[in-house]
């Protein structure tokens, strides 16, 4: 499990530390003023993204995205789509909202938190991603429920075509782009 999350207090990034450890997490990297964690199991994840954002009301609103998938350890930190997904859906999301990857989703329905609730918020392209990825938003009682759609392409729109494959797992290619212009 793959979140990521900004914290826009130093107290705050501590105070989701301790939640982050507290549920089984580790953080796996941090920039600037987001952490990218990782849990084990999706529920620890969202777990530990309502007790983020309970324990920062009163210092800052997070906007944490959760994706499951495998992410790859390099000697630059941790890559893959794991990674690439939880970017895009952190970016996605709102101050105070969480959102979750399809896969984070099903994988909740297997062992639910009690008093959650999962809003389905339909297809959205989202950037670094080819392909467009339907997210979920945790609902829970306590916590901001209403916000504005999640920001994708869709609304915040550019005159960029979409891209049409990946570059991820194409360095042959940019390796043969770059003696071209080289020469």
């Amino acid at each position: 499990e793959c979140g990521h999350g900004l914290y826009e207090h130093g107290v705050a990034r501590e105070l989701v530390r301790t939640v982050v450890r507290q549920h089984g997490g580790f953080e796996l990297d941090t920039d600037g003023d987001s952490l990218m964690v990782a849990f084990a199991r999706a529920r620890d994840a969202v777990a530990a993204a309502v007790g983020s954002q309970r324990a920062t009301r009163s210092v800052g609103r997070l906007r944490i995205g959760i994706s499951s998938a495998e992410a790859i350890a390099t000697d630059e930190g941790y890559t893959g789509l794991g990674v690439r997904g939880a970017e895009s859906i952190w970016s996605a999301a709102h101050s105070g909202q969480i959102l979750l990857s399809q896969t984070a989703r099903d994988l909740l329905r297997e062992t639910p938190l009690d008093t959650t609730e999962v809003l389905d918020l339909g297809e959205h392209r989202l950037t670094d991603l080819t392909a467009a990825q339907r997210l979920f938003q945790l609902v829970v009682p306590d916590l901001e429920r209403e916000f504005p759609p999640p920001r994708s392409l869709e609304t915040r729109p550019t005159n960029l075509p979409l891209q049409p494959t990946p570059l991820v797992g194409r360095e042959r290619e940019i390796r043969e782009v770059a003696e071209l212009l080289r020469r």
